[in-house]
């Protein structure tokens, strides 16, 4: 299907750029190019062609840059509708629970709201993984609004998840439009935020 190698493409283009990035990316660019022309698929070879001749080292620094180093991009989906308060915990482990129930567990260190994570899980086990996505629609929205104020070549990333997902999108928008003017809740209670890390299925992961 269309939409999980969208979201699978995506994943791997908004995880931190390490030294394997020029294959990474060769992979990506292979996958898209075999997928039906979309919209979509449009934004992610943009995406591509603005960082291929980007040494990986700049790239990392500008991946820190961007997502690191604001919360208006942060790259925790719960970060937008929760902030650092209670009932964040109580999302983010709703969120583990899902993935465990489907046979996915995290590596360590990281939270389960972590986009490139969640974007794994749905290309993997697409009917709940779109579940989650469509649940964070706003947070979604509100990324893509503020990575392209930002004019980071990543809002192309993000849209074209966006443009995968059912419904109509001006409510969400709307929605993400009243966050940025709000801005997410301030309420700390120790989550600290963690370093972008991988995400792996369990054996016997159910798809």
């Amino acid at each position: 299907m269309t939409r999980p190698a969208i979201h699978q493409a995506a994943s791997i283009l908004l995880t931190y750029p390490d030294s394997d990035w020029p294959h990474h990316l060769q992979i990506v660019r292979t996958m898209v190019a075999q997928l039906p022309v979309s919209e979509s698929t449009l934004t992610l070879t943009r995406f591509c062609d603005a960082v291929t001749e980007v040494a990986s080292l700049e790239l990392a620094a500008r991946y820190v840059a961007t997502f690191d180093r604001s919360g208006r991009r942060a790259l925790h989906l719960t970060y937008y509708t929760d902030g650092d308060t209670r009932r964040r915990g109580a999302s983010l482990a709703r969120l583990k629970a899902l993935f465990r129930e489907h046979g996915w567990e995290l590596d360590d260190g990281e939270l389960p709201d972590f986009l490139p994570a969640v974007l794994e899980f749905a290309a993997r086990c697409p009917e709940p993984g779109l579940s989650v996505l469509v649940e964070h629609r706003a947070a979604l929205e509100l990324l893509g609004h503020a990575l392209e104020k930002y004019r980071s070549p990543y809002a192309d990333v993000v849209r074209a998840v966006c443009r995968t997902l059912p419904g109509p999108a001006p409510a969400d928008h709307a929605a993400a439009l009243r966050l940025t003017r709000s801005g997410p809740p301030t309420e700390t209670v120790g989550l600290a935020p963690f370093p972008p890390r991988g995400f792996r299925p369990t054996e016997g992961a159910r798809r």
